[in-house]
């Protein structure tokens, strides 16, 4: 099967059918060359979804992976990120591999199709002229043989002629036998160009036209076997990075299957644990009894010198009144079934947890957070601590490596003083010296208070105490300085140094209780230096540069209790007001 003796009259459609699978090539080029500029935009496209979920640097989201599932998140973003590197990488192979390669080609094939056509009409050109000397021939041998026979008849004429002279017989003859030697002449130019032409003929049918022909197919057939050697290639490019991907599929599988539950509770613990313990039961009140009920015997609330019980709840003079109950002596309002307190109790909002909720707030409106973190709950304080004495420990060591890098480099410069003077190295010596004593003093001072919360933290299986509006009852026999644990005016639990035994009490309304109570001496003045709304029970409202009664001085927890006058007093924080204590005063302490 050859194109040389099957086709050999088809120059023209095999020109053509040539040319059609140049196209058919630049078609699979530009196919090709698309497929890069997709896998581009798409590898793009990967890489910003995947920078768009990154964890910004220094935020809160940073914090988030610190759990499992939001790792295994951050996995899944940096595979996805090798993943769009592989689509880059079959662009490139596609590039290198297929486009640049099939590009020279097309020029290669379209160099030697053009070489190969150009021979064929340089043979049919060639073959043409034959034909055309053979036909001229020809036609001079025809005519030369039409005119011999006219001079011939002519001169037969002649020579029967009786009237014409002799010598017009013998011009005749002699224009006659020229004529037949002409025609003899062109008989045989004319044999020799057709044998020529034949010759040509044989040549080019069988010769010349069936070896362009065949090498138009091989050329062809080339085309073909490198268009397919090219579709492979364009699998293989995929197959290759198939494994790549794969194992950033399996990385992604792997980082899923790393997901831990139980870790990330236990990160959501840590977060979260204010280190308070649960509210205790709230006791019966029986309304059966009298308004003004006595002590039960199992209270453990005694009198401050004679260890008796008192008579009454939280007496002024020798009790604390408690900060949820807020003195008001305007007329008294029918008491809500203890079923309403209760709902109010545990549908309310939840108040703020201790004191350094209100610090915080002291400290947002200042302008910045308290250094000791005191606006957080103890377990998150001691966190913060703890994170705050892990920083200062690495800031000293680094410190201390570069004290020693050029102290070495110092003793370098004394055994070798060309490579540099010793004294100039004093000044940055001194300095790292300082810094680490700075951090040296500043890492001290977050440890002993890491060490207040850790010792104020209450240890695991200790009795739950009371968080909600309740006293917690400790039942210790001797009652000077025992730990109370007492309810700061937001609801939260501090732990103070007291002399005094507390009974519980519920942390509802009872205003007609202690009416009749024996008001607190004043122990001295404060100067309020903020304005505060109290707007939590058993707090009082101050106005900035307002003189108020102090008659009970901060015991430790950040409240001092004030009174503006025999019927209002109430608890706000100490570092609102200026404490002036009067030192003759019964009870009071020299104040700092």
């Amino acid at each position: 099967m050859s194109w040389g003796t099957e086709l050999w009259d088809q120059f023209d459609n095999l020109e053509k059918h040539t040319q059609w699978g140049i196209d058919i090539l630049e078609k699979y080029i530009k196919f090709v060359k698309e497929r890069t500029e997709i896998e581009l935009s798409y590898a793009k496209q990967l890489r910003n979804l995947s920078k768009k979920y990154q964890p910004k640097k220094n935020s809160k989201e940073e914090e988030e992976y610190r759990y499992t599932a939001c790792q295994a998140f951050l996995s899944t973003l940096n595979e996805m990120n090798d993943y769009a590197g592989q689509h880059e990488v079959i662009s490139e192979n596609l590039t290198s591999k297929i486009i640049a390669g099939l590009a020279r080609y097309v020029q290669e094939l379209k160099q030697e199709r053009k070489s190969h056509f150009h021979d064929g009409r340089k043979a049919q050109q060639h073959i043409e002229t034959c034909w055309k000397q053979l036909e001229s021939s020809k036609r001079r041998f025809e005519r030369d043989c039409k005119e011999a026979d006219r001079a011939q008849q002519y001169f037969e004429k002649m020579d029967a002629d009786i009237n014409v002279t002799k010598a017009d017989v013998e011009k005749a003859r002699q224009q006659a036998q020229l004529r037949h030697q002409m025609a003899e002449d062109s008989k045989a130019d004319y044999s020799s160009i057709l044998q020529k032409f034949n010759h040509e003929q044989r040549e080019y049918y069988y010769t010349h036209i069936p070896t362009i022909f065949q090498q138009i197919q091989e050329m062809e057939e080339r085309r073909i076997v490198r268009l397919g050697e090219s579709m492979k290639t364009y699998a293989e490019v995929d197959r290759q990075v198939t494994p790549i991907i794969g194992k950033c599929l399996d990385g992604i599988v792997k980082a899923a299957e790393a997901i831990d539950q139980k870790n990330d509770s236990q990160l959501v613990i840590e977060a979260y644990k204010s280190g308070f313990e649960p509210p205790g039961d709230i006791e019966f009140e029986d309304y059966t009894q009298p308004m003004k009920r006595t002590v039960s015997e199992n209270s453990l609330s005694n009198s401050r010198g004679e260890g008796k019980a008192e008579p009454k709840f939280g007496g002024k003079a020798k009790g604390k009144l408690w900060p949820f109950i807020k003195k008001n002596k305007s007329p008294k309002q029918p008491k809500e079934p203890l079923s309403h307190r209760f709902n109010e109790f545990m549908t309310s909002k939840p108040k703020i947890h201790c004191f350094r909720s209100l610090k915080r707030g002291l400290s947002l409106k200042l302008g910045s957070t308290p250094e000791d973190f005191s606006n957080l709950p103890p377990e998150q304080r001691r966190k913060k601590l703890q994170q705050k004495v892990d920083e200062l420990n690495k800031d000293i060591q680094k410190e201390v490596d570069q004290r020693d890098a050029i102290t070495k480099m110092k003793d370098v410069y004394l055994k070798n003083p060309q490579m540099g003077d010793p004294a100039s190295l004093d000044h940055k010596l001194a300095e790292v010296n300082q810094n680490i004593e700075k951090l040296r003093l500043e890492a001290q001072k977050f440890e002993a208070w890491l060490a207040e919360v850790e010792g104020r933290l209450p240890a695991r299986g200790e009795q739950a105490r009371r968080q909600s509006g309740l006293y917690d009852a400790q039942s210790t026999p001797t009652v000077n300085n025992c730990a109370q644990a007492r309810e700061s005016p937001d609801g939260s639990y501090t732990e103070e140094q007291s002399q005094e035994s507390e009974v519980k009490v519920p942390a509802l309304d009872f205003d007609d209780e202690f009416d009749d109570e024996e008001p607190l001496p004043a122990i001295g003045t404060c100067k309020a230096l903020y304005t505060f709304d109290g707007q939590n029970e058993g707090t009082i409202s101050v106005v900035e540069g307002e003189t108020l009664y102090v008659i009970e001085e901060d015991k430790g927890d950040g409240w001092t209790r004030i009174r503006r006058s025999e019927d209002e007093e109430g608890y706000v924080p100490t570092s609102y007001v200026e404490v002036y204590l009067d030192k003759n005063a019964k009870g009071a302490k020299t104040y700092i």
